[in-house]
């Protein structure tokens, strides 16, 4: 390649990147990150059936757990020599 495309690749490229500092600097300076409500909306929109599905899988997760530990002190047992 010649040196005048690299020398433009190099250029458009801190010029896009400064393009995206800046826009990154500009939403977290006004705020765009911000979710203050997002917990309470949360919260106000559970119903009793996603809360039993939560314990439902909850419960699962926790057999499961207790399977593989199960599985894996039995097919650690070995027989004394």
């Amino acid at each position: 390649m010649s040196e005048g495309i690299i020398i433009l690749m190099i250029g458009v490229s801190t010029f896009l990147g400064a393009i995206g500092l800046v826009a990154l600097i500009w939403a977290v300076r006004t705020g765009q990150f911000d979710d203050e409500s997002k917990f309470i909306d949360a919260a106000r929109h559970d119903n009793l059936e996603d809360l039993q599905d939560a314990a439902m899988m909850q419960a699962k997760r926790e057999a499961y757990k207790k399977k593989k530990s199960d599985e894996k002190k039995e097919s650690s047992y070995r027989p004394p020599d």
